[in-house]
């Protein structure tokens, strides 16, 4: 099936903006007769249609940011949410958040809902099942036609666009690296399936911190939970498996990690030590209270804000080349009593 012609690929090959292809073929009188021609000829001969999706978007600023979120429960996303609702009120832009509960289908129809004149742009982390499904139509269907995205934490290579993630890779390393001069030799990773890009990272620092200790990695000392976050699995792996640290790739499996511990009479952190990921309530309030990875999730909202807001107002010239980029943020290892470096 031939691949539908988009403004993008018109304002490559005929080196001009997409801004100024836009306003060609709506004949509008601000670009010249010529460029105008030149533009609507090679659209008739490439059967060039508008994107429904997008090309609202494009006819008006709206002052208004669609937030795309896999789930409202988690802190994480919920101090992403203040970050980016923060700095984009400061800009005079209001911000619009729809959850697509994991789901694709959501996530799809979220876009679409949003992209009916509401929103200049939008601000997502990808639905576990966008990931699983390596899917991502509807995001190149909206940035071919110019309309601009920022991915946040749950990202993909596949789409071209700006990006705000937290050095996984690195802090989740520097974790293990922390247990290993502990004492500890047998630690186990509780994870998600590798689909999501935040837990194979996450899982790669793991591993890397083991080789580099001359600690051979053990498979059955890692447990891939589902991405609907299902526990169950917990208890029966951690009755099978003889460890003395975990590393979890978010709070709710540490915490939950934690109470059977000590339920089979298990001190923490003397007998064995726990990190998880995201520096929430449930952290620091639990008994004991969690070591954690604090992603800085207000920062990451306030800068994808930035990102988006800054796009949306700055048209491309033309002949420029757009060019995006991937904002790192140091994530910070918090220790609390789960651990005792």
């Amino acid at each position: 099936m031939k691949r539908q012609i988009t403004l993008k690929h018109i304002a490559r090959e005929l080196e001009v903006s997409i801004s100024t292809v836009s306003k060609a073929l709506k004949n509008s009188e601000e670009i010249s007769r010529d460029t105008k021609e030149k533009i609507q000829a090679f659209a008739k001969l490439y059967n060039y249609k508008p994107n429904n999706i997008a090309i609202s978007l494009k006819n008006k600023h709206t002052k208004n940011i669609g937030v795309i979120i896999p789930d409202i429960v988690h802190h994480f996303f919920t101090t992403v949410f203040r970050g980016i609702e923060k700095y984009a009120n400061s800009r005079g832009y209001n911000v619009i958040i729809c959850v697509s509960d994991e789901s694709f289908d959501k996530e799809v129809i979220n876009m679409e809902m949003l992209a009916n004149g509401s929103v200049d742009g939008f601000i997502m982390a990808l639905a576990g099942e966008t990931q699983l499904k390596n899917d991502f139509n509807h995001l190149r269907e909206v940035t071919e036609q110019g309309v601009p995205l920022v991915l946040f934490d749950r990202v993909t290579n596949e789409i071209q666009c700006d990006k705000v993630v937290i050095n996984d890779t690195e802090v989740a390393y520097q974790a293990v690296k922390k247990m290993i001069a502990s004492g500890r030799k047998r630690i186990a990773l509780l994870t998600t399936e590798n689909f999501f890009n935040v837990s194979k990272h996450r899982e790669d620092g793991y591993r890397k911190a083991l080789m580099e200790s001359g600690i051979e990695i053990d498979e059955k000392l890692i447990l891939a939970l589902p991405f609907d976050e299902s526990i169950d699995d917990i208890s029966p792996f951690l009755d099978n498996v003889n460890i003395d640290a975990i590393l979890a790739v978010n709070e709710v499996f540490a915490i939950h990690a934690m109470g059977i511990a000590l339920k089979k009479g298990l001190k923490i952190p003397e007998d064995i030590s726990f990190i998880g990921f995201t520096d929430g309530l449930l952290s620091k309030h639990s008994i004991p209270s969690l070591s954690t990875i604090a992603q800085h999730g207000d920062r990451m909202g306030e800068i994808a804000a930035q990102m988006l807001i800054d796009r949306a107002e700055n048209e491309i010239g033309d002949g420029e080349e757009e060019t995006y980029r991937t904002e790192v943020i140091k994530a910070t290892l918090i220790e609390r009593e789960s651990t005792n470096f």
